[in-house]
C-alpha cells in the first residue's frame, strides 16, 4: 500500500485507520492493531508537527505498508521537510524542539514502545523517514529496537 497525503493533523486519523484496515489481512489481535495505531498516529504527528514550517497544501506525507511471509508488517513514513539534524538526540524521551507548544518528546519513544522495531534516516533539508515494523502474531515480549 502507499499513499500520499497532506501534511494537515487532520489527516492523523485517517492515515492510521488505513494502515490498521491494511494490517487486517494478517488476522491481528485487538492490542496488536492498538499498538499499530499509536505508532502510526506518533509517525505522522511527527511530520505535521516537526517537518514543515507552516501548513501549506503542498506539504505531504508518504506513508507505504507491506506484510512480508512471515506475518510481519513494515510501515514507512516519510515527509519531504526540514530534516532532523540529530537523530539520536531527537530518539531520546523528552527530546522535543517546540517546548514552547507543549509537546512531550515521546514521539519515537512511544513508536519503539508499541512496535517490534523502528529506523528513522532523516537528514537537514532532505527530510525524515521512520519504518517501523512490528510482526503480528508474534510474541510481544521480544521486542528490538533498532
Amino acid at each position: 500500500m502507499k499513499m500520499l497525503i497532506p501534511a494537515y493533523g487532520k489527516n492523523e486519523s485517517f492515515a492510521r485507520n488505513a494502515v490498521a484496515g491494511f494490517a487486517v489481512e494478517c488476522a491481528p489481535t485487538v492490542s496488536e492493531i492498538n499498538d499499530i495505531k499509536t505508532a502510526v498516529s506518533e509517525a505522522v504527528t511527527n511530520a505535521v508537527v516537526h517537518a514543515y514550517e507552516e501548513e501549506r497544501a503542498e506539504n505531504m506525507i508518504e506513508i507505504c505498508a507491506d506484510i512480508d511471509s512471515g506475518n510481519t508488517l513494515t510501515v514507512s513514513v516519510r515527509d519531504f521537510g526540514c530534516g532532523i539534524e540529530d537523530v539520536a538526540a531527537a530518539r531520546e524521551p523528552f527530546f522535543t524542539t517546540k517546548p514552547g507548544e507543549e509537546r512531550s518528546g515521546m514521539g519515537f519513544t512511544m513508536i519503539e514502545t508499541f512496535m517490534d522495531d523502528m529506523t528513522v534516516d532523516s537528514a537537514p533539508g532532505k527530510g525524515t523517514t521512520v519504518v517501523m515494523r512490528k510482526r503480528i502474531g508474534g510474541d510481544a515480549g521480544t521486542r528490538r529496537n533498532a
